[in-house]
């Protein structure tokens, strides 16, 4: 119960619902004559968040900070596990295995997929609970894509029942314990999830996947006009900013 109040609530403060929850704030203050100057005020800025988060310079300046904290492993010591956070999937067994993960969790796969190359003899982790209503994990759904791209079964392990970053140190490390190991997920959520496995007792390697923010070279339009897939940059930058403030919130217990 608590998780699902904590995924509403969190979902309901990423920018898009709540910036429009302002709006619609706005909007029914503008019908009361006596709040015209309030109503005025709130869709203003609403509108102009809406509009700079959606923005390319902004929205990857506000995600650079956290994924800029680990650079890319490139380190051939051996390791005894490669851990591949679950992130956002579905599952229809009439598509390609790698069309069940969404554009967070995919560069996760690939990149596990790359180390393990790297590391003869390391065992792949995949971790991610079920979703509501998906009778498919999520740790289950990435194992099928590492196998189709040649991963040996016997070199993958699936820790199904963990259904956040904290569940998922907690599974790790029945497992894991004091090994060797590196962690792979999103380059933005990576410092948060170095914080909880830590908390853990674990000390895993840093391997950051799916970078986004980028300064390099872009076509003008590009930066000049509003995008979802930016807006998508700010979000990611807000969540995680959120995720770092409940662990605090926890800590202080």
């Amino acid at each position: 119960m608590l998780f699902l109040l904590k995924k509403i609530i969190g979902g309901l403060l990423l920018p898009l619902p709540f910036l429009l929850s302002l709006m619609a704030i706005g909007l029914i203050l503008l019908w009361l004559n006596r709040w015209q100057k309030s109503a005025k005020c709130l869709l203003t800025f609403s509108w102009l968040s809406l509009l700079l988060l959606s923005l390319q310079p902004v929205a990857d300046r506000l995600l650079m900070p956290s994924e800029n904290q680990y650079a890319t492993y490139q380190d051939t010591t051996p390791v005894d596990y490669i851990v591949v956070l679950g992130g956002g999937y579905t599952y229809n067994p009439d598509w390609a295995p790698s069309s069940n993960l969404f554009p967070n969790s995919l560069p996760r796969v690939t990149e596990g997929i790359r180390l393990y190359r790297q590391h003869p003899g390391a065992k792949l982790i995949f971790t991610g609970a079920a979703a509501i209503s998906n009778p498919m994990p999520n740790a289950k759904v990435a194992a099928m894509v590492a196998e189709s791209l040649g991963v040996p079964e016997q070199d993958i392990i699936v820790l199904a029942q963990a259904k956040d970053t904290i569940e998922e140190a907690q599974a790790v490390s029945q497992i894991a314990g004091q090994k060797k190991l590196l962690l792979v997920t999103s380059a933005n959520h990576l410092p948060r999830a170095m914080t909880i496995f830590q908390s853990e007792g674990l000390n895993p390697t840093p391997a950051p996947a799916n970078q986004m923010a980028t300064l390099g070279p872009l076509n003008p339009w590009e930066k000049a006009f509003p995008s979802a897939y930016y807006l998508s940059h700010s979000e990611r930058a807000w969540y995680e900013a959120l995720g770092s403030l409940w662990l605090k919130v926890k800590g202080s217990d």
